[in-house]
């Protein structure tokens, strides 16, 4: 039981320790332009996210997958943020391996967005593919996610136009049951995970790393076809300047939904349906 532990420790802590240079990197060269700060500038926010996260079986190795997020800032809850929509379809290579591809469609409410000249929602269209491999031990459950995205988006100004470019993820999770030996009904789990995001295309001039994502918490299986996680999560990315960051604090509350239209009851293919 140890050595699992430990090694959820691990595959905890070993990727935070890694990124460190990555987000603090500063390679000391003198600042050519005396208009440009000479240190980066960290804006903190607070926000709550809320997501159902749904995964339905339809055929023997075919899933309909479905995420439904609700996400507000400004102390935690005061302005609305975004509404977030992803949509696909998974295929089950094997009970360790499957790939899911499909659509998404995110709502973003601009900050001061009242303001003239500026759309207060804008909206953006993206096509999506992932591979999910799963690692499972005897009590911990480890997952190697990648994603790639086509991203069309436009800035808040009226009248902008869409452009396209592309993002690519790569997210380490665990999972590990805390009362029982096994993640299956009843199990209080601890649940974590690191993401790495890197973005390309015409418009991403200085902020190739977009984004770097660290969560913790708590989960529940109900029952094979509910479980909830809680817990805290925070991020660092630039803030549309190459000297200028946010530190997100975010608390997080997610239901997961297993349903099997197949008929088939087989309990490896009702994996946890990860993504956030």
């Amino acid at each position: 039981m140890h050595k699992y532990f430990i090694l959820f420790c691990i595959v905890w802590v070993l990727p935070i320790l890694y990124s460190i240079p990555i987000i603090a990197q500063n390679d000391g060269t003198p600042n050519p332009n005396p208009d440009v700060p000479e240190r980066k500038e960290i804006r903190n926010v607070t926000e709550t996210w809320i997501g159902l996260y749904t995964k339905y079986r339809i055929k023997e190795r075919l899933f309909y997958y479905g995420e439904y997020h609700l996400r507000r800032r400004d102390q935690f809850w005061n302005e609305m943020g975004q509404i977030y929509l992803r949509f696909g379809l998974s295929y089950l290579v094997n009970k360790n391996f499957e790939f899911t591809a499909g659509i998404v469609n995110p709502y973003y409410w601009a900050p001061g967005g009242d303001s003239e000249g500026i759309d207060k929602v804008v909206s953006q269209f993206r096509g999506w593919q992932q591979f999910l491999f799963i690692i499972p031990f005897d009590r911990l459950k480890i997952y190697h996610q990648i994603r790639t995205e086509q991203r069309w988006k436009r800035d808040y100004t009226e009248g902008s136009e869409f452009k396209l470019d592309f993002r690519f993820r790569y997210k380490l999770l665990a999972y590990y049951p805390l009362n029982k030996p096994t993640l299956d009904q009843g199990a209080l789990f601890l649940s974590t995970y690191n993401e790495i995001f890197i973005q390309a295309g015409k418009g991403v001039i200085y902020n190739h790393f977009e984004d770097f994502r660290f969560f913790a918490g708590l989960g529940y299986i109900l029952n094979d076809q509910v479980q909830f996680q809680t817990g805290y999560q925070w991020t660092y990315r630039h803030d549309d300047s190459p000297f200028l960051y946010q530190s997100r604090h975010i608390v997080r509350f997610s239901i997961y939904h297993n349903l099997d239209f197949f008929g088939r009851k087989q309990k490896e293919n009702r994996s946890i349906p990860v993504g956030q």
